[in-house]
């Protein structure tokens, strides 16, 4: 058992920074956050701009189409259609990609990109898919292998001696078509291959045309994605500008604001697995919503790729500017905000996992909670949950930090306004605001600390000791 005695700075802001003083056995001083001055909430912008930003991608719309329940005793609807939605999309974008008919783009790149972004995509689908029994399925397992006139689209083959197997394939998802467009065949055939794969464990698949060689259940697609309703929004508010890159752009955002539509939802689900006790679901969930914030990502590197020239014309035409110099133009999103927010408030649910109160005396309760935790190692359920907490802080801020990066790179150090840091020394800017601040779990940072410490005067006693 680590022997709970140390003197220390306590940085929290769930506690109080107070600490009283136990003993000098073990001494470990926390570094004081850092700080910003005069700086407002980094998670803000103009509301005319956010206005803009969802009318432009036509976000109440697709809202829409996310929110609508179409089978209420599928609790995962809310969190697996959007997601849905994005593949979807994704499945579009490769269609714009090949037909572009600019002689200057990088097809390969852009073709290998959208091909490991749909990968992931389908990764995350597959895990949000697993333990799953309320989806609605087609079964034509007892169909026999007699197909009626609406199932033009199955096809029947024989498995393991005299099962019958009969897979049915999406009518209205664009992907059966890539796999029959010639510029599309390779990258829609891979497609294929990695949803067999990644949805071997689901107790379904998708339906789009995969191998199916298990003979599992196919999900109703059609009915769930309505992928037909959902292209009706492939065309934005200012399709009259003509400029390549602007479907590229719509296309890239409607993606991302579908997964953060999802991440929205399964922050409620941790948060109410958490309050509930179900604290291994709860850590599966903020895993999954770890690779979420990673995908996000991945999803705004997509703009390194886009035309120097053709971006900052379009930039221009449609008179995207930063209201104001601390500005990042990624909060003009409400639900990337709604998301940072959520994701930060987590921190809020550490004393309740850990079992403890907050000590109104500025004591370090949860910080002792935590170290015996880590130390008995008898509740890994616990360990995992507040591991998959600081796992979700890591990938935030690694998201805004790239964010910043990609920002500067497509728009130049100037024209990324919302960054005085690439102008100034100062980082007083709203990205930095966020991946700069101190850990949201100063108790559990400094739980490690200290434990680590403890076993590095051990270490030190035994070697001393020979």
């Amino acid at each position: 058992m680590v022997e709970l005695d140390w003197k220390a700075k306590m940085v929290s802001s769930d506690i109080p920074k107070k600490s009283p003083k136990l003993s000098n056995k073990l001494q470990v001083s926390i570094p004081t956050p850092f700080r910003f001055s005069n700086m407002s909430s980094p998670l803000s912008t103009s509301p005319s701009a956010s206005k803009a930003y969802d009318y432009y991608l036509r976000l109440p719309e697709l809202r829409k189409l996310w929110e609508t329940q179409e089978f209420p005793a599928w609790k995962n609807e809310v969190v697996l259609k959007p997601a849905l939605h994005a593949l979807e999309i994704t499945f579009r974008f490769i269609s714009i990609v090949l037909s572009d008919p600019r002689p200057y783009l990088n097809r390969r790149e852009w073709t290998r990109r959208l091909q490991s972004l749909t990968t992931s995509q389908i990764e995350l689908i597959a895990m949000l898919c697993e333990d799953e029994n309320e989806a609605p399925i087609l079964d034509l397992t007892s169909s026999n292998g007699v197909l009626t006139r609406e199932s033009s689209s199955a096809e029947v083959w024989k498995i393991h001696g005299e099962t019958t197997v009969v897979n049915r394939t999406s009518e209205a998802s664009l992907l059966p078509r890539l796999v029959t467009w010639q510029k599309s065949e390779d990258v829609a055939q891979k497609i294929l291959y990695s949803i067999e794969c990644e949805m071997r464990r689901c107790p379904y698949t998708l339906g789009l045309g995969e191998p199916n060689l298990s003979g599992k259940p196919n999900l109703d697609y059609d009915a769930v994605c309505k992928p037909n309703e959902l292209h009706a929004l492939k065309s934005s508010p200012y399709d009259h500008i003509e400029n390549h890159e602007n479907s590229t752009l719509y296309t890239t955002n409607q993606i991302l604001e579908s997964w953060i539509q999802t991440a929205k939802q399964l922050l409620k689900r941790i948060a109410s697995g958490i309050d509930a006790g179900s604290f291994e679901a709860a850590a599966g969930d903020c895993y999954i919503l770890e690779k979420i914030w990673k995908l996000l990502e991945e999803i705004e590197d997509l703009h390194l790729l886009m035309d120097p020239n053709d971006f900052l014309h379009l930039k221009s035409q449609l008179q995207i500017k930063s209201v104001n110099e601390t500005e990042a133009f990624c909060f003009r999103s409400k639900g990337l905000v709604e998301i940072t927010k959520l994701s930060k408030e987590l921190k809020h649910k550490v004393p309740f996992i850990l079992g403890v109160e907050v000590d109104p005396n500025g004591g370090p309760r949860i910080q002792e909670a935590a170290m015996r935790l880590y130390s008995e190692q008898k509740e890994g359920n616990k360990v995992s949950l507040v591991q998959a907490l600081q796992a979700i802080e890591a990938a935030l801020k690694r998201f805004f930090f790239g964010y910043k990066q990609v920002l500067m790179i497509v728009m130049g150090s100037l024209e990324a306004k919302g960054n005085r840091v690439v102008a100034c020394s100062d980082s007083g800017d709203s990205l930095s605001q966020i991946f700069l601040e101190p850990t949201y779990f100063p108790s559990l940072d400094a739980a490690k600390t200290f434990l680590g410490e403890f076993w590095s005067r051990e270490q030190g006693e035994s070697r001393s000791k020979k």
